[in-house]
């Protein structure tokens, strides 16, 4: 994959295919997800048809096999209308991602195969009550009985918890090692002991359940680990470092989507006698919007090259294009409600949902302040490509 960013024909094919089915089947629903607080099953439904829900799967488990590129714009262009939907092509991959990094052929071939034929989603259960940005800080244990692991403990943030079927879930397998003590397992919905907490009142991304998951002695076969027993963080950071490309798209997406509904807008609206677009001030901030979109995007498509080369400098570039793009969503998004004044500040405007929903680009998968920390040390030992 080139870093000189001109998308393949192949590529080009993609956008325009997932563009087709987020602005006939997803974006006509947007407001009401995002109002009524529901999952976007129309999304789900359109994305699942059309092989969108998890592109990443490799074709030997039926799945469409797109590279990292193909499946950012995937996202990209469904949270160019809906944030909400694009996460579930994003947390399936997050979901997922440990068991293609670091699983074993057979547990490859059980979970991939369903996630790919829409058997049910992926969701990722890290964070907990004391481990956020402290991801080592895990309180979940797994204790070894026989032939099976017993798991207990709970698990805060989970995305799309509730209606996936699958979670990659992290715990304490030897406490004393802390970081090293920390295993990878595959838990099902239907396994006893597994339930939910109530949907968290969120800000934005509403369409996208967000709720504690329970684990109160949970058993489960010992072909369910990913890896090897100690493995599991060192799973779980290198699954961050590809994934978080996936927030940057979600980034790219939201402020593409704003910058877009702001356009029409200014050219349609008429103060003192003209287009309010024909002002120097309008033209300036649409200015900067444009080239701040430009850039975010062009970072994320490099970081989504190293993102399927394994590059050694997919860590400074994950972070960076994260925290650069996710940053440009938030400004952007805000300056779209500001070019629409106060209709920009009531829900009859696309804008201010988008704006809702940008924030949360800053905080998860790491908030941007730890991306920042991310890309510092990264600098100081060296690894960052000289391009």
């Amino acid at each position: 994959m080139s870093d000189m960013f001109v998308l393949s024909e192949e590529h080009q094919a993609i956008r325009e295919a997932v563009r087709a089915v987020a602005e006939a089947k997803i974006a006509p629903f947007a407001a009401d997800v995002d109002e009524q607080a529901r999952y976007p099953q129309e999304a789900h439904d359109a994305l699942v048809a059309a092989d969108f829900h998890a592109p990443h799967v490799p074709e030997e488990y039926g799945g469409a096999g797109a590279d990292a590129l193909a499946t950012v714009l995937v996202i990209e262009e469904v949270a160019r209308v809906c944030v909400s939907s694009s996460l579930i092509p994003a947390v399936n991959k997050l979901g997922s991602l440990p068991v293609q990094i670091g699983g074993g052929e057979a547990i490859k071939k059980e979970y991939l195969t369903r996630l790919a034929a829409g058997d049910g989603g992926f969701s990722y259960c890290l964070s907990e009550p004391d481990a956020g940005s402290d991801a080592a800080n895990q309180k979940t244990r797994a204790t070894r009985d026989g032939d099976d692991w017993v798991i207990n403990g709970v698990k805060r943030w989970i995305t799309n918890a509730g209606e996936s079927e699958y979670y990659t879930v992290l715990a304490q397998t030897d406490p004393e090692k802390r970081s090293k003590g920390i295993t990878a397992f595959v838990v099902e919905k239907s396994d006893q002991g597994v339930s939910f907490g109530a949907a968290e009142k969120k800000l934005g991304i509403k369409g996208s359940p967000t709720r504690e998951v329970y684990f109160d002695q949970v058993r489960i076969p010992g072909d369910r680990i990913i890896g090897e027993v100690g493995e599991g963080f060192s799973i779980a950071m290198k699954t961050l470092d590809h994934t978080r490309v996936t927030i940057a798209a979600q980034a790219v997406g939201v402020a593409q989507g704003a910058l877009d509904y702001a356009l029409g807008y200014v050219k349609e609206r008429k103060q003192f006698g003209k287009a309010i677009a024909e002002f120097q001030g309008i033209e300036f901030m649409l200015a900067d919007m444009g080239m701040k979109i430009e850039a975010a995007r062009q970072l994320t498509y490099a970081a989504a090259g190293r993102s399927e080369r394994g590059d050694s400098d997919l860590t400074f570039f994950g972070a960076a294009a994260k925290a650069f793009a996710s940053d440009t969503a938030m400004q952007v998004t805000t300056d779209a409600v500001q070019l629409l004044g106060g209709y920009g500040f009531t829900r009859d405007y696309p804008v201010e949902r988008m704006m809702r929903d940008a924030k949360i680009t800053q905080i998860y998968e790491g908030t941007n302040q730890v991306q920042r920390i991310v890309m510092g040390r990264q600098l100081l030992a060296g690894v960052q490509s000289t391009l």
